[in-house]
């Protein structure tokens, strides 16, 4: 059975980080791309970066030099690391094996003042 157990989200400060985590189980993980998406109150749900197997990386344009995606085959985790956050990444947040619908729980981010 999969499982997906996101954490490390939060209330910050806009200009502040977080570092997000997403523990796996179930799957083939070292063999397996995996996404961190966000879903905001009243949009769909979108990938803010990947990572393959061998460690390479794609960024959504709006997180490019800000955010930065890293996985650990040996513990199965995947984290995203957010620096300079901004109001308009509030949302909700989710690690899941890249174009599948397998979904955990999801962690909330909010960026406010």
């Amino acid at each position: 059975q999969v499982q997906l157990v996101e954490s490390g989200g939060g209330l910050v400060q806009p200009g502040g980080s977080l570092r997000l985590s997403c523990a796996a189980s179930g799957f083939a993980f070292r063999l397996t791309t995996m996404g961190w998406y966000r879903q905001a109150p009243g949009k769909q749900r979108e990938l803010v970066a990947r990572i393959t197997s061998g460690g390479n990386t794609n960024y959504a344009d709006s997180v490019k030099e800000r955010f930065a995606i890293s996985r650990d085959n040996a513990k199965n985790t995947v984290a995203l690391q957010m620096n300079s956050l901004k109001p308009e990444d509030t949302a909700v947040y989710y690690c899941s094996p890249y174009m599948t619908n397998l979904w955990g729980q999801g962690t909330q981010v909010t960026v406010s003042s």
